[in-house]
């Protein structure tokens, strides 16, 4: 396209001065899409993400459409301009916007600075905008501009800077790119330069602090660990109907394993939503299946894990990861204290896990779900007196019906004392809270895991809180070794073993 050689004259300047940039509303859009699609190089209206469309006009007259969407997910060139990691780019590049849709509709010849004009216009509102809109505020910005077409002077004159080609590739899908062989023009501007230096601070400035999201879960264990637990997974028995399988059983059991070491909370939801933000190269890795009409790796859904975890023989899971787990661990310390303790899971319908975890190294050695007894079977209702004539009696006095009886959970006691009886626990010291402080737990403990126990005792176990006042300050364990010899202390250390009283 040919640039410009001159000055805009009175008339033309005139235009400029009195030209308006306005956010279209909804009964404009369809002619701005039709516009677009008609004379933009792109054929296309569609923007992506958080988005928003202006247009620039002069006593009522469209001269310029612009459309923001949400910056692209990779650029190297703008990665290195901002100065941000991976993890801040992740968090932060909602801050950002791109200019996907650029389309001049006046004669570019007849008003010379028309665009550059209309683009500062529009970057002194953007950010306010976004923030009515989205909810956050916007401190950068940028653009793509095929050099095949035009040269980018508009961009320039406004102020933004050029930081050079990109790599030739395209947004096919969510975090897909495939490769388009004419590369473009990468633009970019600051709207807030001080805030956008403050993106790759390691913490935002309190302006910012508010509009940035959670950390999103990731899973960082190295890459040879994840392969060593991978391998694993395809011993645990798919307990799928052999009809309607399209997710390999070690790929679901895998996208599940990592949503946990990521620290991803909650069930099925929040772990669809991580099998979502995973790459190409992490689903083919995964073994996620094909989809023969895209060619891309599909992952599961909610659906499909919600079935998984209710399905899945999870005593043959946790022989799988505990394995693993020592394995990359290496040797525990046999002094390490192992803690049975009842958690509510988050987001699971109030669902409660004895877990028996070594402290402080914080290894987990197994875990027991508390399951819900079977609901009592209701009281028999008295029957009612039956009427005299069907005719006239009236609806309201007909009984009502007997609600469903509630299903009730057991306490954590039946619980722990299952997870007490697959794990190993010979000469370990085991800490229970004081709802397991009762003879059958002590017994297991003692006489069937032949490990000593470290209970609690509350003041509104009266009995118990005054046997134990009665006791000696012997310092034995009923399950050491009567011969002398280095055992547990309380402390986490080591003591001598004195004579046992008998």
């Amino acid at each position: 396209m040919a640039k410009p050689l001159r000055l805009p004259n009175a008339t033309e300047q005139a235009v400029l001065d009195g030209l308006i940039v306005r956010s279209i509303t909804p009964a404009e859009q369809p002619r701005w899409d039709e516009l677009v699609t008609q004379r933009h190089y792109l054929k296309s209206a569609r923007l992506v993400g958080e988005q928003r469309r202006y247009v620039a006009e002069y006593e009522g007259q469209w001269l310029v459409l612009l459309g923001w969407s949400a910056p692209a997910w990779h650029l190297k060139a703008r990665d290195q301009w901002l100065g941000w990691s991976e993890d801040q780019r992740a968090a932060r590049l909602h801050l950002l916007a791109q200019n996907s849709r650029c389309l001049v509709l006046a004669d570019r010849l007849q008003f010379p600075n028309l665009l550059s004009r209309a683009l500062g216009l529009c970057c002194a509102r953007l950010s306010a905008d976004w923030l009515a809109d989205h909810g956050h505020p916007i401190v950068a910005v940028e653009s793509f501009v095929d050099a095949q077409i035009t040269r980018g002077t508009a961009y320039k004159a406004s102020g933004w800077t050029l930081l050079g080609p990109t790599a030739g590739f395209g947004r096919h899908a969510q975090d897909f790119y495939q490769r388009h062989d004419r590369p473009k023009q990468l633009w970019v501007r600051a709207l807030d330069p001080v805030s956008t230096a403050a993106l790759k601070q390691p913490t935002l400035p309190s302006t910012l602090a508010a509009f940035q999201p959670p950390p999103t879960p990731r899973c960082r264990l190295p890459a040879p660990q994840r392969a060593s637990l991978l391998d694993r997974l395809p011993a645990i028995r798919d307990p799928r109907h052999c009809r309607g399988r399209w997710h390999p059983w070690p790929a679901v059991l895998g996208i599940l394993s990592l949503a946990k070491l990521a620290g991803v909370p909650g069930a099925q939801r929040e772990i669809a939503d991580f099998a979502q933000r995973l790459t190409k190269p992490q689903r083919r890795q995964l073994g996620c299946r094909r989809d023969p009409d895209t060619g891309q790796y599909t992952v599961p859904g909610a659906s499909t894990f919600f079935r998984a975890l209710a399905a899945v023989d999870y005593l043959s899971l946790e022989r799988v990861v505990v394995d693993w787990q020592n394995e990359v661990l290496g040797p525990e310390e046999p002094n390490a204290l192992i803690v049975l303790d009842g958690k509510t899971v988050a987001n699971a319908q109030g669902q409660n896990l004895v877990t028996a975890i070594s402290v402080p190294g914080g290894r987990v050695h197994g875990l027991e779900a508390v399951r819900p007894k079977e609901p009592a079977a209701p009281a028999p209702r008295a029957q009612p007196s039956p009427p005299a004539s069907p005719q006239t009696q009236p609806a309201s006095k007909l009984p009502a019906p007997a609600p469903p009886p509630t299903p009730k959970k057991e306490n954590e006691i039946p619980a722990a004392r299952r997870l007490l009886a697959r794990l190993s626990l010979t000469g370990r010291l085991v800490s229970l809270d004081a709802l397991h402080t009762q003879h059958q737990p002590a017994a297991q403990i003692v006489l069937g895991n032949g490990a000593d126990y470290l209970f609690t005792l509350k003041a509104n176990q009266d009995g118990l809180l005054e046997t134990a006042r009665t006791l000696g300050p012997s310092a034995f364990f009923p399950s050491g070794p009567a011969s002398q010899g280095p055992t547990h202390r309380p402390d986490g250390g080591k003591q001598s073993q004195p004579p046992r009283d008998t």
